[in-house]
């Protein structure tokens, strides 16, 4: 299952929604027109806003959520009126809102090759901060304060429950789904702070999305290809399968000593290809755009303006 937050452009009033044969569906509205038909309809789901609701009742929500599907392909006079959310009259909001982003550093050897890097021998870590969280295409503001703001597209892994030391052979079943991040890095900031939590930090510089695909249609998550292109032309090219520490050893050594929630997003690393470490450079420029796809999840669109750019279009 796809799912998804989303808002009207009436209103910002977050709503929960599912991709169904190309079809984004209003699970609320969904609901309150099955339970009008006469049909099965959970009471959780008739205002149901977000994915959190559902990250926290597990397989049961995901259950219930099946359920009005199934009735709604059955009867497809359901699919009507606010139902069916047209693309022009949305705007996708970030998949889930994390308690922490938890981030992986040079986790594809490919790409620590590139920066002249040992591979680690242990996970580097560090955070992405709640401010930089972003949705799909919502536009980036390339700060002023920096002139070389970089790409990286990245698997986001969405924690489903609550881990604390949980075990290597256990980790994958503590997730929720998955879904394409980008990673995006002020290479400025980040070397010359000499840490990495401004730099990757700043306003916006976490997109996530569109979708969360739930762990159930992912059969292997270290087979994944992933691609980024920047302006339709292919800068990173590679599989999860290249992973120094997979996913699931990931979530058991996190979860040691950081206790893992509902909710929480780890993103576990880039393949090679990133803008500053090519000949020449190429670093971001108002008017381009970056795209994250990921097999099997979809892709996350991202495009960057000048913070003038930004406040131009709010004026109308």
């Amino acid at each position: 299952m796809k799912m998804t937050q989303f808002a009207s452009k009436q209103s910002n009033r977050g709503r929960l929604g599912v991709l169904t044969e190309g079809k984004l569906i209003d699970v609320a509205a969904l609901a309150q027109a099955v339970r009008r038909a006469g049909g099965q309809a959970p009471d959780r789901l008739l205002e149901v806003r977000g994915t959190a609701e559902v990250i926290e009742h597990g397989a049961a929500a995901l259950d219930d959520v099946r359920l009005l599907l199934e009735q709604a392909k059955a009867d497809p006079l359901l699919l009507k009126d606010d139902v069916i959310v047209l693309p022009e009259s949305m705007e996708f909001l970030p998949p889930v809102f994390p308690g922490k982003i938890l981030a992986i550093g040079r986790n594809y050897v490919d790409h620590a090759i590139e920066q002249g890097e040992a591979p680690p021998s242990a996970p580097l870590i560090f955070n992405k901060l709640s401010n930089s969280l972003n949705a799909h295409n919502a536009p980036i503001v390339l700060p002023s304060i920096s002139a070389k703001v970089d790409y990286e597209a990245e698997l986001a892994v969405i924690i489903g429950r609550r881990a604390s030391r949980v075990a290597e052979a256990e980790a994958l079943e503590y997730v929720f789904g998955y879904s394409p991040l980008n990673d995006v890095s002020a290479r400025d900031l980040q070397f010359g702070d000499g840490q990495w939590t401004r730099g990757k930090g700043l306003d916006g510089f976490a997109p996530l999305g569109p979708f969360i695909t739930t762990r159930d249609e992912i059969e292997d998550v270290q087979n994944l290809k992933i691609e980024g292109r920047l302006n339709d032309e292919v800068m990173q090219s590679s599989n999860t399968g290249k992973m120094i520490f997979k996913v699931a050893y990931l979530i058991s050594y996190l979860s040691q000593g950081i206790t893992l929630e509902a909710g929480d997003v780890i993103a576990t690393g880039t393949p090679e290809g990133v803008g500053i470490f090519r000949d020449p450079p190429v670093l971001l420029k108002p008017g381009d755009v970056y795209e994250v796809t990921i097999e099997k999840l979809g892709t996350l669109r991202s495009p960057f303006v000048r913070q003038e750019e930004l406040a131009a279009d709010a004026r109308g």
